[in-house]
């Protein structure tokens, strides 16, 4: 195999390697895509559904269905108010806010843990103030969400606040039958305590990972395109050198030959 050959080889290989490469990414996308196209759908069935207790969609076993994710449930009961904890770094009103997390004793015995809202922060490494939740019998109305990851930088949280919302985590904060698979973020109270910052609706945008999959795509064709682009020049290059000097030094040569001829056909007249 001559080195010209070899080289080609060498290039035709690069380019399959990044077609690889370009193939698992946009896969990647493609799963991306249809994993927030999954998720749109779930809070499109189930964000404004009809509130249902609790029992009926967290049994006995305390597991919450991936499919339940989003869905309002009732709660009756009280709020452990003693127990209040304080979700640290989240982000708010344009700020990192807290967000206020009181375990609530439903009337099947079970703690829920409710996400009540945020607070802005405050002067130090606490907010200002953060508003009690009512006292006594309420009846509490509550969007399912799944328990949070622990950090994965390790990092913690002064006493009384959590890094994260990571219920088992708080479950051995607050003791008793705590259930661990699930919070709620509020919807409504009765009787409503004093109202703390709420939480926005979750967004339908598909995001760009659909683009970004025809992208790698798009990107491992330019790149056999490329590779085809400089073999062909090389091919060029090789056939002139072979046949010579250019085509176009050829044409320079032969108008200067026949300048020439012309030059001695006018000196013969003369």
């Amino acid at each position: 195999m001559s080195a010209r050959m070899l080289r080609w080889t060498v290039y035709v290989l690069i380019a399959i390697g990044f077609a690889v490469a370009c193939a698992f990414l946009s896969n990647w996308q493609f799963d991306r895509n249809e994993s927030r196209a999954e998720q749109i759908a779930l809070v499109e069935k189930n964000y404004d559904a009809n509130p249902v207790p609790l029992s009926d969609l967290i049994g006995a076993d305390g597991a919450l269905d991936r499919g339940d994710v989003w869905h309002p449930v009732v709660l009756q009961g009280e709020y452990l108010v003693d127990e209040q904890l304080l979700a640290r770094n989240r982000p708010h009103g344009g700020t990192s806010a807290y967000e206020v997390l009181v375990p609530f004793r439903d009337v099947d015995g079970r703690v829920f843990v409710v996400d009540r809202g945020w607070v802005p922060p405050g002067e130090g490494d606490s907010p200002d103030a953060v508003p009690a939740p009512p006292a006594g019998q309420v009846e509490v109305v509550v969007r399912l969400r799944p328990s949070e990851q622990l950090p994965a930088s390790g990092r913690g949280a002064p006493e009384g606040q959590v890094p994260t919302i990571h219920v088992p985590s708080i479950a051995d904060i607050v003791g008793g039958d705590v259930i661990t698979s699930a919070y709620g973020q509020i919807v409504s109270e009765d009787p409503a305590g004093e109202a703390l910052g709420g939480f926005e609706s979750p967004t339908d945008d598909p995001g760009p990972h659909l683009s970004y999959a025809i992208q790698w795509i798009l990107f491992a064709l330019m790149g056999f395109i490329f590779i085809g682009y400089i073999i062909r020049t090389e091919i060029v290059k090789h056939r002139e050198e072979v046949e010579g000097a250019p085509v176009s030094e050829k044409k320079r040569r032969r108008r200067d030959a026949d300048a020439d001829v012309e030059d001695e056909l006018l000196d013969a007249n003369v």
